[in-house]
């Protein structure tokens, strides 16, 4: 660990997650879709939760739980490693990442908000819905992508699938007449 860097983990917080491309290149323009891959590959072996994320062309910000298995500095490990080992440019990213715990409800709103306006506020696009590459649309739609996020509509949507009404059936017999 770098000298003087204090990550607080295994604290039971959520993590507010930046990580950078070398030299804040826009290297993740164009592989969006392995970062999202990479994501939820990440979120599944560590058994974290996703609440908000946005990729933008030069950096990402993440907002998880700690892991259920290992901490959270192997779970970002493995999420850069699985996409820098599929690009050819060398380095890939910045060494470290920026980590903020959110130890409350408050400070994990202002984030998701901060998160889901980052490419509004870049000029990337007019309005939050736009940016593809982003959970904002999955709190507005509810869409679902390629990284499961934990929300009230992947709540309620996992209760509907395990919801099975029981049909039964219904003698209608003859009408008469």
């Amino acid at each position: 660990m770098a000298e003087g860097l204090v990550r607080w983990q295994r604290e039971g917080d959520l993590h507010f997650v930046t990580m950078s491309c070398f030299h804040r290149s826009p290297l993740l323009d164009g592989c969006y879709s392995l970062a999202e891959d990479a994501l939820e590959r990440t979120r599944l072996r560590y058994g974290m939760a996703v609440l908000g994320y946005v990729l933008m062309p030069e950096h990402l910000h993440v907002i998880v739980s700690e892991p259920s298995t290992g901490v959270l500095a192997d779970a970002m490990k493995m999420f850069k490693l699985s996409v820098a080992n599929r690009q050819a440019v060398r380095p890939f990213w910045q060494k470290r990442y920026y980590d903020r715990n959110l130890c409350t409800h408050n400070a994990m709103v202002e984030c998701l908000r901060y998160t889901h306006r980052n490419p509004v506020a870049r000029g990337l696009v007019r309005e939050a819905e736009e940016w593809p590459w982003s959970s904002y649309r999955h709190y507005l739609l509810g869409e679902t992508r390629r990284v499961t996020v934990d929300s009230e509509w992947s709540r309620v949507e996992a209760a509907w699938k395990g919801f099975e009404e029981p049909v039964e059936e219904v003698d209608t017999g003859e009408f008469e007449m």
